[in-house]
């Protein structure tokens, strides 16, 4: 089975709790806090590994959560670290924000790994806010919460060739002769149900890959056939060899040329930029060699003439393609796009929350507001303070007063709710 793309919703772990303790023992007074901070909660991390060349470890695994840190304990100790989530891909796999639309990685290198989901950091023990002028804090943190977020996972084969052409016009068949690949072969179209790599390896020490990209027909690049699966993985090949049934028994082929090149075009203009050979297949057919000389006077290139079912002329082809690649630099797929970064910049401007109005009760929303909330324990009248002042230099009190807020009106946050008072 072959999948080559996938949607996942990763949920890294919550951080810790802090604790809340005093040291109690005999004969030492005023002990203090002693209280420990909670640990860091599970990153989801990707992971290109050689081994793989599919996704369909995610087909069914949409869901994908990391641990929580431990909770801090009493005598100052520190919650355990929660071991990181790490998912395997195939090199090549591309890895989006969908909230955003961003890349976050494009995992080329057997090794590459990249942090998709933070794990949230732990809270802080009382220990952690004892000062001079409060050297035992009634209060402690609750861990932070992890990151969520939905992420689109592409696979696009790191292949240096990329063989494309019409349903039947013998990629398979070539690919079989000059790799050790064993792909499906038949006399009927769409035979090739998923693209095939290969090591070629040139009689002088020199080696590529080649990938056999099926399903392209006209219409492709809008989803006919099979080739809007497959068109993205010709992003990746640095050369495009163009393979052209040259007995003409179904179709002109000229026209299927320019029909490939048209699907390429409307996919993404810079495949077109790539360097092509055109290879004339099937050339031991009758009225081959005539519908070869009308070819090249309109295409008015360099063709070479192949039979890969008798395995003639194949070897031409491998050392241009050889020569070519030995010309073009390997460069990244996203040299010149704008990653996604767990970076975040404030500007005074913006306000860290926002505050509405519905039936009488104020609701304040936003990302930070949220994460205070979550992370403060309201269990003693000490942390409902400080809760409140951090809401106070926040602005908060002020805006709702602008809004009208007045003593005793509701105020909530997600489902907890309390009294707006001056």
């Amino acid at each position: 089975m072959f999948v080559d793309e996938a949607i996942v919703e990763l949920k890294a772990g919550d951080g810790g709790d802090g604790c809340l303790a005093f040291r109690r023992e005999k004969y030492v007074a005023m002990g203090g806090p002693f209280g420990g901070n909670g640990g860091r909660g599970a990153n989801i991390i990707f992971k290109a590994d050689s081994g793989l060349n599919t996704l369909v470890d995610f087909r069914y695994n949409k869901l994908i959560k990391g641990k929580h840190g431990g909770n801090g304990l009493g005598k100052g100790m520190h919650g355990k670290a929660a071991e990181d989530v790490i998912l395997k891909v195939p090199m090549g796999t591309t890895i989006t924000n969908l909230d955003t639309g961003l890349i976050i990685a494009d995992l080329v290198n057997d090794g590459d790994e990249v942090i998709a989901a933070k794990g949230g950091r732990g809270g802080r023990g009382n220990m952690a806010f004892a000062t001079q002028s409060n050297p035992a804090p009634k209060y402690a943190e609750n861990g932070e919460p992890g990151e969520e977020i939905k992420v689109k996972l592409e696979l696009k084969l790191l292949a240096d060739v990329g063989l494309v052409g019409k349903p039947s016009v013998g990629k398979s068949t070539i690919i079989s002769k000059i790799s050790a690949s064993k792909p499906k072969i038949a006399d009927y179209p769409f035979t090739t149900l998923r693209p095939n790599l290969g090591v070629v390896r040139v009689g002088d020490g020199r080696s590529f890959v080649v990938a056999d990209l099926p399903g392209l027909i006209e219409g492709a690049s809008e989803g006919s056939g099979l080739g809007d699966k497959f068109l993205k993985h010709i992003e990746r090949t640095r050369v495009i060899a163009h393979v052209i049934d040259m007995s003409g028994y179904t179709n002109d082929p000229y026209e299927d040329y320019v029909t490939i090149n048209e699907e390429l075009k409307k996919f993404d203009e810079n495949l077109l930029k790539k360097p092509q050979i055109i290879i004339a297949n099937k050339m031991d057919t009758e009225n081959s060699k005539e519908n070869l000389e009308k070819f090249k006077i309109k295409a008015g290139k360099e063709i070479f003439e192949i039979s890969a079912l008798k395995n003639e002329g194949l070897d031409k082809v491998i050392y241009k393609l050889a020569d070519i690649l030995d010309t073009i630099p390997k460069t990244s797929l996203y040299e010149n796009t704008k990653f996604s970064s767990h970076m975040v910049y404030k500007f005074k401007e913006e306000k860290p929350y926002q505050i509405t109005k519905e039936n009488g009760t104020f609701i304040i929303t936003g990302d930070q507001i949220i994460k205070l909330f979550k992370m403060s324990r309201l269990d003693t009248d000490e942390a409902i303070l400080r809760f409140s002042n951090k809401l106070k230099k926040l602005g908060v009190d002020d805006e709702l007063r602008k809004m009208g807020a007045e003593e005793g009106d509701i105020i909530k946050i997600l489902d907890f709710e309390f009294e707006f008072k001056e």
